[in-house]
């Protein structure tokens, strides 16, 4: 029933979340990003933090994304940038965010991915730059198996109402596919949390204002949860007493730094480079999520008031109907044999997500 009650009410944005990541795969195309990412100067850190904000790839799908940008010439720290940034925040993740959260969160989390990945990408970028090695994965361990391609200006014309078509398509399969099962996941741990986990936990076990920070991000650090499964988690607990800066720790620090991620960023970017990039995700999580348990304070603001307000329109038609949508969308993409995305043309403007 918990988990019912959570799926409900994500599902409205959920939907609304692969809408937009839909446009976005439409509207920033890759030759942008590839050209913008190129360089070793703190512009290409600031623009790789800035473009990986609201790109809708999870935490494994960035892997071969960001590989085939250091391939193309994105220094280091440029690579690194685009790594942290892009699991940790995205338009689906953002869009449950505040649909399990609250509006401050919704702000803070982007806000928080970008300076944690411009502070990556600087510090690494400081770093000796080698050349980059030419044996490169075009496959993530997790099974994503979409990398850039290198398509020429003019290699298609495809109309843009059809490329609008083309990208929500490409959002309600090959993407929900890729991320549904750790949302369903996440929904799934969330709901256990909130129907198991008794109302003094939290405050027993996780209710010093430093250790919560500590803990969430021992816990978070070597758990694979893409930024969308992370969310629910994150809400449950908040519910049960856990500080939004301790949530926000667990948000940072879980999809960015994960086994996959960090064997890539040691076999590319070298040993020294990947402990830096732990080291900083770390630190920057632990310092913006005690900020966080400050402004909260400062503000007056308590989380629960707005979980409780979305509680009580969670019954309403809207919500049900999306749910329920939501639940066909995942079946149809998860029956066995089923179709992948036709492509309009043999080109893609953006790299898929996974």
């Amino acid at each position: 029933m918990e988990c019912w009650q959570i799926f409900k009410e994500a599902a409205p944005f959920v939907l609304f979340g692969f809408f937009a990541a839909g446009l976005l795969k439409v509207l920033i195309p890759e030759k942008l990003i590839t050209r913008h990412l190129g360089g070793k100067g703190f512009r290409s850190v600031l623009k790789a933090s800035l473009f990986g904000i609201p790109l809708p790839l999870c935490s494994c799908g960035v892997i071969p994304v960001a590989v085939g940008l250091r391939r193309q010439g994105a220094s280091k720290g440029a690579t690194a940038s685009f790594l942290v940034s892009v699991p940790e925040t995205g338009v689906d993740s953002v869009a449950i965010t505040w649909a399990l959260l609250d509006p401050l969160m919704t702000i803070i989390r982007p806000v928080s991915a970008f300076i944690t990945a411009l502070v990556t990408g600087s510090l690494i970028n400081l770093m000796p730059e080698k050349v980059a090695s030419q044996d490169f994965i075009e496959t993530s361990t997790c099974g994503c198996t979409t990398a850039p391609a290198n398509n020429s200006d003019d290699s298609c014309a495809t109309p843009f109402f059809r490329k609008i078509k083309g990208g929500i398509v490409y959002a309600f399969t090959e993407l929900l596919k890729d991320i549904g099962g750790w949302l369903l996941l996440g929904i799934f741990i969330a709901g256990i949390i909130s129907f198991f986990v008794p109302v003094d936990f939290v405050e027993r076990y996780l209710g010093g204002e430093y250790s919560s920070l500590l803990i969430m991000l021992i816990v978070g650090i070597p758990l694979y949860m893409c930024a969308s499964a992370s969310t629910p988690i994150a809400a449950a607990l908040v519910l049960k007493g856990l500080s939004p800066g301790a949530a926000l720790v667990f948000l940072l620090a879980g999809p960015a730094t994960n086994a996959a991620t960090i064997t890539v960023i040691a076999r590319h970017l070298g040993k020294a480079a990947t402990t830096l990039y732990v080291a900083s995700i770390a630190c920057c999580s632990l310092v913006i999520g005690w900020l966080v348990n400050q402004v909260y304070a400062w503000l007056s603001i308590d989380v629960l008031d707005w979980v409780a307000h979305s509680d009580q329109s969670v019954d309403s038609w809207l919500y049900l109907a999306s749910a329920f949508v939501l639940i066909g969308l995942l079946i149809r993409n998860y029956i066995p044999g089923s179709s992948s995305v036709d492509s309009d043309c043999s080109c893609h403007d953006q790299p898929g997500g996974g």
